[in-house]
């Protein structure tokens, strides 16, 4: 089936229309902030800042892991960022994200409060500040920072392509779908492949590879991700599914996906997290408020 519209880029591109698609509205080719809004602070040093998309869970589920090792530490204010209302475009949490994407972290324990962006920078900083879930032997080491940085570079495939063109474009391009889809089944069957020698990604132990990969292509492997897992046959990939099941059973990541989540199950959400209680009080408050 060939495109009904065929597109001739022009020599220069021009910005002069909505791209159309659902995040049409937030979607620009410029940086920087676009209104004046200050972050708030809560009274714990680390400060998050972020939305339970897949890059927003790794985070999530880092803190409340570190807390089940008892790093008392990583205790952490999780606010909400509104990303469909535009809220990372508000000139506070572009000074601490200039690239204006979630999640972004302050950590207010240094004399000099240091700011943290990208979810994989997150996840390395934190391992490294607290001293776990990052090998120290060094081929361990390598092995996890490499399925770490695997992550942080397939992933784009598989949103910004596969699930940019399968489920929010404006139309549906069978050339774009068919070149995403078969890149993210590439991806699933390297995951496949290593899985099958190995419980976790880097070896033996849990480690923020996992923390990376997971929320990313374990929701896909549940068909929780685009709707596209009959289209790609997620089932076929046993060691994955494994591994994803495994890792789901774990009460931090458990606790972890719920945080800054404003859709599905009133039970499954916790849209801010301030304590360690919120993930009874504040979630039994939104399934006794009426509407």
């Amino acid at each position: 089936m060939s495109d009904p519209s065929p597109y001739t880029p022009p020599q220069v591109w021009v910005w002069n229309k909505a791209s159309g698609g659902r995040f049409a509205t937030i979607n620009r080719p410029i940086a920087g902030p676009t209104h004046d809004k200050d972050l708030p602070v809560g009274r714990h040093p680390l400060q998050l800042y972020s939305l339970a998309t897949p890059n927003g869970v790794k985070v999530t589920v880092m803190l409340e892991e570190l807390l089940a090792l008892g790093h008392a530490g990583a205790e952490y204010d999780a606010w909400l960022i509104r990303i469909s209302e535009g809220e990372q475009f508000g000139s506070g949490f572009v000074a601490v994200n200039p690239n204006s994407k979630i999640p972004a972290l302050m950590d207010h324990s240094a004399p000099k409060p240091i700011r943290v962006f990208e979810s994989g920078a997150i996840l390395l900083y934190l391992a490294e500040k607290f001293g776990a879930l990052l090998p120290t032997e060094p081929a361990a080491r390598a092995e996890c920072l490499s399925w770490l940085f695997w992550q942080m570079g397939s992933a784009p495939y598989l949103g910004g392509g596969f699930g940019h063109f399968y489920a929010y474009a404006p139309q549906k391009i069978e050339y774009a779908i068919d070149r995403y889809a078969m890149e993210t089944k590439r991806q699933l069957d390297v995951l496949d492949r290593r899985l099958a020698e190995s419980p976790y990604l880097a070896g033996d132990d849990y480690t923020i590879a996992d923390i990376a990969v997971w929320p990313w292509y374990g929701a896909l492997a549940k068909g929780l991700l685009y709707g596209g897992g009959e289209f790609l046959q997620v089932q076929d990939y046993k060691n994955v599914q494994r591994w994803t099941d495994r890792i789901a059973e774990r009460p931090a990541v458990q606790r972890g996906r719920k945080v800054n989540r404003t859709w599905g199950d009133p039970a499954s959400q916790l849209h801010e997290r301030h304590d360690a209680g919120d993930f009874e009080t504040r979630t039994q408050d939104k399934l006794a408020a009426p509407g």
